[in-house]
């Protein structure tokens, strides 16, 4: 080899191995830097550390509390007394600590406060979604987060958190943190800890719980509010039991059949203690409370929550339906729900989800969503599942042949009509009293309710996608394709709450306002730190609903069918309503208005066990009359205003 490509050679190695030699230097600096970076980090955050006896003191906090619109009832107030009951992790059951840590943080005994893998996990979730919701957080960070911190996702707050969990875990042993995490967590209805949370839910102390209890326990902590025995998301709950037995059984800490014997099994709520006024709208409203500001906030910070609701119609309200309700168990009706709003501003004036929230189901032995006549924790109102609402649906069509320049003289037949094949069936459609009345105006057809005549408005004056889409403007959200002519007779899904709302844009000739339930927020310093400034929005002509006011409360239009003294009648008060039974009288429905209020009444079975027949009017109508006649007396009578084009005068 030449020396002067053996010398090149050498050169080469020699300036190779010092780049390298240059780039572990620089390495090591930098990782000796990340060292102190962490050290000094860990120091400043560290420095202050809470003392172990931090963990068993009772925090001075200020409660959430959530008032009526006059701010004089309170309705319900949130962590006002912190529940809690201090017990040894010697006599808290050996399941109910394995539910905990399986479900919760199943390397508890293996890691050092935190969980690389957890942590790296939900970051990268958070950024593929964006945001920051799962924290992959052990038990360790979860005890310091629930002592000293708020629920507010920030890198400080995150980074603390960090190093606190990994102080703790290297100060104490497993067993004592574990102690002080299943006596410091929320489980809900102001539950502090294992002990009162088995006090308040299965009135036993916790060393007394089966295996079924302890799963359910463990399975409230990951949302108390949300999945709470005493709000509408108790399946979710049994759910979330059920995953616990499960992964009880993969990880060997319970036998199969165990897992098996305990899923069989019945679980019992105590009832609930904590006082509660007009309770089904005070969950909607927890519920929205609890989303935006958090559980730790509101059991801290002593907000003060102005509602829109009148507790005079609420008590009325809760009155009227119970009453209604004894008397239609006769037809086979076992349940009402009531709304009622202020159509110009939204406000939520009284809302009865069902027609006793404190009462037993019925049957007593019913299986909850499945075969239940009654459920006193689901909010008719507002369930997911909604209810088919008959001919009450036919003024938005109606409304919409309006807007396309038809009126209520407009003339359509009354006869046998087979409109064609929908969803593979023959579609030929019944009116109420099986009879037909040849010739008929819009106004006979909507205010005698007549089916045949209702369809022909439908598919050939409205049109079937623009009535849809009228009612999803006057604010009905729930209505799902694939759609047919039916639906003029009520026969897709809507909430009553959204139907009462829908009608409110009538009253008001056309201006929508969502419902609303909030009407400011204050802090404990009395600042207002929310505030209801939801504006009017025009969705219909006002032509268009004064005509629908017009027919919709003439007495003398519905009385062949309704007769001149129906419970929708008001001497001294002009007042428009509309009634709907569904297809196997299932649901009953009166949805009425005056200028000032709207109500709208739902009753049946939650279970959809058909009711008497033909008898909608009997069911819902004087129950719908019976409130609006106290409702009117508060405002004064105000007549709706006469349309320029109308077939009376």
């Amino acid at each position: 080899m030449p020396k002067r490509r053996y010398y090149r050679k050498i050169y080469q190695q020699d300036l190779k191995k010092k780049r390298v030699g240059l780039i572990l230097k620089l390495l090591g600096f930098g990782f000796l830097v990340l060292v102190l970076a962490c050290l000094c980090l860990f120091s400043f955050y560290a420095k202050d550390l809470p003392q172990p006896e931090k963990f068993t003191e009772r925090h001075l906090s200020q409660s959430t509390k959530i008032y009526d619109r006059s701010g004089q009832v309170l309705l319900y107030e949130i962590y006002g007394e912190e529940k809690r009951t201090w017990v040894p992790l010697q006599t808290i059951p050996e399941y109910l600590k394995q539910a905990v840590i399986v479900t919760e943080d199943a390397d508890f005994y293996h890691h050092f406060g935190i969980d690389f893998k957890g942590i790296i996990r939900s970051v990268l979730i958070n950024f593929k979604i964006m945001e920051p919701i799962y924290g992959g957080s052990t038990i360790p960070q979860q005890l310091i987060r629930s002592t000293f911190f708020s629920t507010e996702k920030t890198i400080q707050r995150k980074i603390r958190e960090i190093i606190l969990a990994l102080e703790i875990d290297r100060r104490y042993s497993k067993d004592q943190i574990l102690e002080w995490y299943l006596n410091q967590i929320p489980f809900g209805s102001n539950c502090y800890g294992v002990e009162a949370a088995s006090q308040t839910y299965f009135q036993k102390p916790v060393s007394e719980v089966s295996l079924l209890e302890a799963a359910t326990l463990a399975a409230l902590i990951a949302a108390p509010s949300r999945l709470s025995p005493y709000g509408q998301n108790l399946s979710d709950l049994l759910n979330r039991k059920d995953y616990i037995l499960d992964k009880m059984v993969k990880t060997g800490i319970i036998t199969k059949e165990q897992g098996k014997e305990a899923k069989k099994e019945k679980i019992v709520f105590a009832e609930i203690r904590n006082p509660i006024k007009a309770p089904h709208f005070v969950m909607e409203v927890k519920q929205y409370l609890d989303d935006k500001y958090g559980e730790d906030f509101l059991r801290e910070k002593g907000l003060k929550v102005y509602t829109s609701l009148d507790w005079e119609l609420q008590e009325w309200a809760e009155k009227i339906i119970k009453e209604g309700v004894g008397v239609n168990e006769n037809y086979g009706a076992f349940n009402a729900s009531l709304v009622a709003i202020d159509p110009k501003t939204g406000g939520i004036l009284s809302m009865v989800g069902s027609k006793d929230w404190f009462a037993d189901p019925h049957p007593k032995d019913c299986t909850p969503g499945l075969k239940c006549l009654f459920e006193p924790k689901v909010n008719v109102a507002t369930y997911k599942i909604g209810r088919q609402p008959g001919s009450a649906f036919k003024p938005f069509v109606y409304a919409t042949a309006f807007q396309k320049g038809y009126n209520d003289k407009t003339v359509v037949v009354d006869e046998e009509t087979n409109f064609g094949v929908w969803g593979g069936e023959e579609y030929a459609p019944q009116n109420y009293d099986e009879k037909f009345r040849g010739e008929v105006t819009l106004r006979e057809a909507l205010a005698q309710s007549i089916n045949v005549p209702s369809v022909k408005v439908l598919l050939n004056l409205a049109g079937l996608e623009d009535s849809i889409k009228t009612a999803q403007k006057l604010g009905v959200t729930t209505l799902k394709p694939p759609f047919g002519p039916s639906i003029v007779l009520g026969g897709w899904e809507v909430k009553l709450l959204e139907m009462t709302s829908a009608y409110g844009v009538f009253a008001t000739e056309g201006l929508r306002v969502p419902p609303v339930y909030i009407l400011k927020i204050e802090d404990s310093g009395g600042n207002i730190i929310e505030e209801n400034k939801k504006t009017p929005e025009r969705v219909l002509e006002k032509e268009v609903c004064r005509l629908i006011n017009n027919i919709l409360s003439d007495n003398e239009a519905r009385a062949p069918l309704f007769g001149l003294n129906s419970p929708l009648y008001f001497e001294n008060y002009q007042t428009a309503a509309k009634t709907g039974t569904t297809q196997n009288y299932r649901d009953a429905w009166t949805v009425g208005y005056a200028s000032s209020v709207t109500a709208g009444v739902w009753v049946g079975n939650n279970d959809s066990t058909p009711i008497a027949e033909k008898l909608s009017v009997l069911v819902s109508a004087p129950i719908w009359h019976n409130f609006m006649e106290k409702a009117l007396k508060k405002y004064p009578p105000e007549n709706f205003n006469k349309p320029k084009v109308s077939g009376v005068e």
